[in-house]
């Protein structure tokens, strides 16, 4: 079964087709960047036993439509391929932002998905309209392939209302469909299939805090497989500080700015989407350029770090609060996965809640999904790595197979 991943921006596609029977395995991924100028760029990788074939191409790709078609080019081509023709793709996962209460799993699209999709426009304005962009072209290119959606929102829909609800009128929820939704739902999926794998736990046994840190960052509690609370809301701008993005805030803030600089709310928000976290802390948004200035003495570096991991640590100790039980607390996504300093920042003095860190197992660094406790922690600490790519693959066999 040869499944394509789509994730289509504002001038890119990223792609990978994944082989899931017998076993699962990357053949390729790659990405159309720069459409619409000048010159457009194809990156493509053929995955092998022993080796990466890669190529880049520089060429005119007006629009999206060439660029998937370019990607088909690359899929078939006789020498860097990995398909002789189109029809051995068995179906073609897209990623999609946002799909509110409407779906709590993949669903194969159809006029119906697709409406649903264009009806949360307004929740993710930046992001569905790609999305769909995506889908359109994929189905032209695609016409006999079945086209999934895999929403980041739908691994949250579990959270019950107490911990979704914003203490609005309630109108406001009703009518407007404000609530918290959290993002980056795919890679706590994922992760949570991989925790209770490697904690050889059934899924519907296993509770964990799954700690997300990429330029973008979230956490989510999971107990018993399901997801319970997690840190981004209506938008991804609550929660932890992220590289660009601020996360939580006083709401009044905005207003105050407003007065005080007579910018408008969208100039503020977007300010506080793309000038503000790290990067409005300290200058930089890369976590190991923060830490780097750090340990060469600049003071708002340092302030920026602390920040960013006490904020961390505050929902660690949230979601132990809220969680009956706790098996491991999950590190993941860049910064997750290879930033040792940082993880050993915010685990420093959890010991009362059971987490105990060590200091070993945790600077020596991996590639795989790895312990990094101490032998007589209560509450495991893991660094599994993600790939939301992955899950998505793994959701467009399993709804493909159902459907079969």
């Amino acid at each position: 079964m040869k499944i394509l991943v789509i994730n289509a921006g504002s001038s890119s596609i990223k792609y990978q087709v994944f082989e899931l029977t017998p076993y699962e395995s990357t053949l390729c991924s790659g990405l159309v960047e720069k459409i619409g100028e000048p010159v457009s760029v194809l990156s493509h990788k053929r995955m092998q036993r022993r080796r990466v074939d890669e190529i880049r191409r520089e060429e005119s790709v007006p629009d999206h439509k060439a660029g998937l078609k370019l990607i088909v080019a690359a899929l078939t081509d006789p020498e860097h391929g990995v398909i002789h023709d189109i029809s051995e793709i068995n179906g073609i996962g897209h990623r999609v932002v946002h799909c509110g209460e409407a779906f709590s799993n993949a669903a194969l699209i159809n006029d119906e998905v697709f409406n649903a999709i264009e009806d949360h426009v307004p929740l993710a304005p930046l992001h569905n309209p790609l999305n769909l962009t995506g889908i359109e072209v994929a189905r032209e290119c695609f016409p006999d392939t079945p086209q999934v959606a895999v929403f980041d929102t739908a691994f949250h829909q579990s959270i019950p209302p107490h911990a979704f609800m914003y203490a609005l009128p309630h109108e406001f929820y009703t009518k407007l469909r404000i609530r918290r939704y959290g993002f980056h739902g795919t890679s706590h999926k994922y992760i949570t299939d991989e925790t209770a794998k490697y904690l050889d736990k059934a899924k519907e046994m296993t509770s964990l805090i799954s700690i997300h840190l990429g330029n973008g960052c979230s956490m989510a509690a999971v107990h018993n497989g399901e997801c319970v609370d997690t840190t981004m809301g209506l938008t991804p701008l609550e929660g932890l500080v992220m590289g660009t993005r601020c996360g939580d805030l006083d709401p009044a803030i905005h207003e105050y700015l407003a007065e005080q600089t007579g910018k408008d709310l969208s100039e503020i928000t977007r300010i506080m989407n793309k000038e503000s976290g790290l990067k409005g802390l300290c200058g930089y948004n890369d976590v190991r350029e923060v830490m780097q200035r750090a340990e060469d003495g600049d003071e708002r570096s340092r302030i920026a770090l602390d920040i960013y991991c006490y904020r961390i640590k505050k929902y660690i100790g949230a979601y132990s609060a809220v969680l009956p039980d706790l098996d491991a607390i999950v590190f993941t996504a860049g910064v997750g996965e290879n930033a040792a300093r940082v993880r050993a920042r915010i685990c420093q003095g959890m010991e009362r809640i059971g987490i105990i860190l060590d200091e070993t197992l945790n600077a020596h660094p991996s590639d795989v999904a790895r312990d990094v406790h101490a032998a007589y922690s209560p509450v495991k600490i893991l660094v599994i790595p993600t790939s939301e790519e992955l899950q998505i693959a793994r959701e467009t066999n399993a709804l493909l197979q159902e459907n079969a």
